[in-house]
């Protein structure tokens, strides 16, 4: 009876799976230490605005550039360890073959999203780097320090979601794979 139960438990492995998915997580837990410089600087922004009086030009642009680059990144990363958004009240309760089969459904589905939205952002990266005329001239933020960040999260976008459409063909495969494997036992 515990055998039952055992098997029937959701694999919520926090593990990545292949080698793309390691790569993914061994460079967002390398990342994940901009959050402190990102504190830092924005203390330091505090300090010399109220108590030196001397407030900087770049600290906030710079700072919600990192957390909007580093936000993108935790998509690919959740993906990476299988800790993405799953209505679990079913997928719990249901057999680990229909979970496999719906496992299949959910990497079809963002193969298609991950797709459609690739080609969006690399509509937006091609208007924010490139003139009319396909000169390289990079959209900057318009403010008085006026750095590339728009073009640059623009670009962080559009590679993300393009590793991502990569992740959900490798994750099918490989759940495809396991259901043969599952099948011919």
């Amino acid at each position: 009876m515990k055998d039952d139960l055992h098997s029937q438990a959701p694999d919520h492995s926090e593990q990545p799976k292949n080698g793309l998915d390691r790569a993914i997580f061994t460079v967002g837990n390398g990342l994940s230490l901009l959050f402190l410089f990102t504190v830092a600087i924005s203390f330091y922004e505090v300090v010399m605005r109220y108590v030196f009086n001397a407030p900087t030009i770049w600290v906030h642009e710079t700072a919600s550039f990192l957390g909007g680059c580093l936000f993108v990144y935790g998509g690919i990363y959740a993906l990476s360890i299988n800790k993405h958004v799953r209505v679990v009240l079913i997928y719990d309760i249901v057999s680990d073959r229909t979970r496999r089969w719906l496992n299949i459904f959910h990497h079809i589905m963002g193969l298609f999203f991950s797709g459609l939205l690739s080609w969006a952002a690399y509509q937006m990266v091609q208007d924010s780097w490139f003139t009319p005329f396909g000169d390289v001239r990079l959209e900057t933020s318009g403010s008085a320090w006026n750095p590339a960040f728009p073009a640059l999260v623009k670009g962080m976008i559009f590679m993300t979601l393009s590793v991502m459409f990569v992740q959900f063909a490798l994750h099918l495969i490989q759940e495809i794979n396991g259901l043969r494997k599952r099948n011919h036992v």
